[in-house]
């Protein structure tokens, strides 16, 4: 299935949670002066519009990205504040950054990127924007296969499917145990909706399983509308970055209060 496109919920509070904890892991991992490798499983276009008609229409952004704004929900000088000014410096002040553009704000020259994007339209579009990176027109999963261990071997690979192909949550933990064992020394951040029907938990019972030691997060939120099922965010990350676990519950925190 290739129909669902990020242009409709860009900037919403689940991108929140996941591009403030993804831009605080590239910050502390781009410190040191050693090269990395960023991978990205699910790439999506890389640079979405607030103002545009898919955004509009589900308010998301609004409820988003545009509330904390407002309200001041991240420190000033949060990274992931310093890659969207980056990213509006560029491409406008209703521009939004995907998860590639966010990491394109802290690679660094010697520093390596490899993306995945299977629809054929979101990958068009990432052609534009994505000039710093190895692009491949397929399955994220395969390219992380063929990729890992990648050069440099220093790094960290994203995984955030649609989950709209519902094998995905049974196929996950398999996935992630093989890339585990080819690149032992990898961030492996995985993003997942939080749903009501609970269909998610025992794709997290089994990495808790097989990787007690990982870091999750998770928040809360209303749903977008009603009688949609997402009411929160999670982030799962084996072999976080020194310092994530504290910016998770931070994170965690300005949630409970605002959201």
């Amino acid at each position: 299935m290739l129909s669902y496109q990020h242009a409709y919920h860009a900037g919403n509070l689940a991108d929140l949670h996941k591009h403030a904890l993804l831009a605080a892991a590239l910050d502390y991992l781009t410190r040191k002066d050693k090269p990395l490798s960023y991978l990205e499983t699910h790439a999506g276009r890389g640079l979405y519009r607030l103002d545009g008609a898919e955004a509009v229409k589900t308010g998301e952004a609004r409820a988003g990205i545009r509330r904390a704004e407002a309200e001041g929900w991240l420190p000033q000088d949060h990274p992931l504040l310093a890659a969207l000014a980056q990213v509006r410096r560029s491409h406008g002040p209703s521009a939004y950054p995907g998860s590639p553009l966010i990491a394109a704000h802290f690679l660094r020259r010697g520093d390596a990127a490899h993306l995945a994007e299977l629809h054929p339209a979101e990958y068009e579009a990432l052609t534009h924007v994505a000039g710093f990176a190895t692009l491949h027109r397929q399955d994220g999963f395969q390219m992380a296969q063929a990729v890992c261990p990648p050069t440099p071997r220093r790094g960290l690979i994203l995984i955030d499917p649609s989950f709209e192909v519902k094998a995905d949550y049974a196929a996950i933990p398999r996935q992630i145990g093989l890339i585990a064992r080819k690149w032992n020394v990898g961030v492996i951040a995985l993003w997942y909706p939080v749903l009501t029907d609970n269909r998610h938990r025992p794709m997290l019972d089994a990495l808790v399983a097989a990787h007690p030691d990982a870091l999750r997060s998770e928040v809360s939120f209303a749903p977008a509308r009603p009688g949609h099922s997402m009411v929160g965010s999670g982030m799962w990350v084996l072999n976080a970055p020194f310092g994530l676990a504290e910016e998770a519950a931070r994170i965690e925190a300005i949630f409970r209060r605002n959201a």
